[in-house]
């Protein structure tokens, strides 16, 4: 009996440590940001204390969540299809793909904090990725859903790659 209760413990134990693995990073977008230009410089510096993510020149961060291994974005006229969340740095979503429907785009469309990481990922790959404003919509926000100078945080997965001929 001793040995089952043993047994179990370390079960119990693994399985704690194994679901912390997906959960969000400690900065992750909560309601105590708001959308203010001083609270956009918080959550960035909080981000970069708080994980482990890389930080490009440009100031793009990212977070590698599932490592893939097919092949990589090229050029800005490749073709994409991804599965993604965006969300504000205060938690609110303002655009996800449905889960039986990834979305498709062409590479060199889309805001430059998504150029960047696309380039940097592989097919299979899934990611979170904090894009400062300027790599996002910049001082002009998109319509009601992104104000402007907004930090945007997205979990993104590479499906598929095609390469423009």
């Amino acid at each position: 009996m001793r040995g089952l209760a043993k047994t179990v413990a370390v079960v119990l134990f693994a399985a704690a440590g194994l679901a912390a693995c997906d959960r969000p990073s400690d900065a992750a977008p909560s309601a105590s940001y708001d959308t203010s230009a001083a609270s956009n410089a918080k959550f960035l510096a909080d981000y970069a204390a708080r994980t482990d993510a890389k930080k490009t020149a440009s100031g793009l961060m990212y977070r590698v969540i599932k490592a893939g291994t097919g092949p990589a974005v090229l050029r800005d006229s490749d073709v994409v299809t991804v599965y993604y969340k965006g969300m504000l740095i205060n938690g609110k979503v303002f655009d996800q793909t449905k889960p039986e429907e990834a979305a498709t785009f062409m590479t060199g469309g889309l805001i430059p904090g998504w150029v960047e990481a696309l380039k940097l990922m592989k097919t299979g790959d899934t990611w979170e990725i904090v894009v400062p404003s300027e790599l996002g919509y910049g001082a002009d926000g998109a319509g009601d859903a992104i104000p402007p100078d907004q930090t945007l945080v997205f979990t993104m997965s590479l499906v598929k790659v095609e390469y423009a001929n």
